[in-house]
């Protein structure tokens, strides 16, 4: 008599998402962020930037927290931009980035012309004056009505750290977009304006604070778009 030999179910290999948040935010920001197995998150946090360094260089000593094998990266606003840094540093399985921009062309035009006139190195001393100013930064203006809710997701004030972010989103020489690069924004982004945001791209309601705002639509959608590797709707 043949007998067949039942195999033991083995646990699902997980997948590593690590996510990056916005300028001067903490991981808090993903606290609504809830995925399902085999996905897993990782948050990462901002580490103090060394003198005159380079975002590549500062990407360098981020990837050194990836621990986990061919990962997926997410980032928010400035920490998209510090995600597809650090992907030409690592092989990853795929690359998410969240009101945030490809490429230097999508920045705004404030953004640019501070490029060549240095006014943006005026703000970070505004800003340890004027939280609120700060916060609007980040979030964008559609939060003005809740001001107090979201200073609670930044924990990331000092001078030195500010001056570096904002000098780094400002001269960020990236010309080209990633290949296969996932990206989602909201059409009401007052930061990064979707006016400016070219294809490959996910519209969805909201400003840019969605991280938080549509945290619902994210835990619905990103495992989907994770698993077919989706880069345009």
């Amino acid at each position: 008599m043949l007998t067949q030999k039942v195999n033991s179910p083995t646990k699902t290999k997980s997948q590593a998402v690590y996510c990056m948040p916005g300028m001067a935010a903490s991981p808090k920001i993903f606290e609504y962020i809830k995925l399902p197995e085999p996905l897993e998150l990782h948050l990462l946090s901002w580490i103090p930037p060394k003198d005159h360094e380079t975002l590549a260089s500062y990407a360098i000593r981020m990837c050194e927290r990836v621990k986990a094998p061919n990962p997926v990266l997410l980032g928010v606003s400035f920490g998209g931009v510090l995600v597809q840094e650090m992907a030409k540093q690592l092989e990853t399985a795929q690359v998410i980035i969240i009101s945030s921009i490809k490429n230097a062309n999508e920045l705004p035009l404030p953004m640019k012309m501070a490029r060549k006139t240095d006014a943006h190195k005026l703000l970070p001393t505004q800003w340890i004056k004027n939280l609120d100013a700060l916060t609007l930064f980040a979030f964008g203006k559609g939060i003005q009505k809740r001001l107090s809710l979201y200073q609670k997701y930044l924990s990331e004030r000092d001078p030195a750290y500010l001056n570096w972010a904002i000098d780094s989103l400002v001269n960020w020489d990236q010309t080209t977009t990633r290949e296969n690069i996932i990206h989602i924004h909201g059409v009401a982004d007052t930061v990064f304006p979707i006016k400016n945001i070219a294809p490959p791209l996910h519209k969805i309601e909201g400003g840019h604070a969605i991280i938080i705002t549509q945290a619902k639509w994210l835990n619905q959608e990103l495992p989907k778009l994770i698993n077919s590797k989706s880069s345009n709707f």
